[in-house]
C-alpha cells in the first residue's frame, strides 16, 4: 500500500515537501511516480524517479519541483517550490512495486495541495 502525505494550504511562491511511504513485502519500486488532479481536469503525470534515481518532469513543474526517493525507507518525495495557484490539485503518488511473486502497480489516497492568497 502507498500513504501519501504533507499537502496544505500554502500562498504563492511559497513551498510544500510531498511524502509517499510504500509498505508490505516489498522487493523492489523500478519506478515511483507523482500525479495531480485538478478540478474539472484529467489526472496528469507531474514527475517520476527509476530506483537509480534518474527523473522526469512534466514541463510545468520543471525547476521548481523535485522528485526523490529513499530506497532503504521505500518512501518517496516531492518538493515544490515557487509554488502557482495553478499547481492547486489533489496529488497521488503511484508506484510499480515487486514482491518475490508479483509485480503491481498501486495507488496512494491523494492529498490536497491548494495554492492560493
Amino acid at each position: 500500500q502507498l500513504q501519501a502525505s504533507g499537502g496544505g494550504l500554502v500562498q504563492p511562491g511559497g513551498s510544500l515537501r510531498l511524502s509517499c511511504a510504500a509498505s508490505g513485502s516489498i522487493s523492489r519500486i523500478p519506478l515511483f511516480y507523482w500525479y495531480r488532479q485538478a478540478p474539472g481536469k484529467q489526472r496528469e503525470l507531474v514527475a517520476r524517479v527509476t530506483s537509480s534515481g534518474s527523473t522526469n518532469y512534466a514541463d510545468s513543474v520543471k525547476g521548481r519541483f523535485t522528485i526523490s526517493r529513499d530506497n532503504a525507507k521505500n518512501t518517496m518525495y516531492l518538493e515544490m517550490n515557487n509554488l502557482k495557484p495553478e499547481d492547486t490539485a489533489v496529488y497521488y503518488c503511484n508506484a510499480d512495486v515487486l514482491t518475490l511473486t508479483t509485480y503491481t502497480n498501486y495507488w496512494g489516497q491523494g492529498t490536497q495541495v491548494t495554492v492560493s492568497s
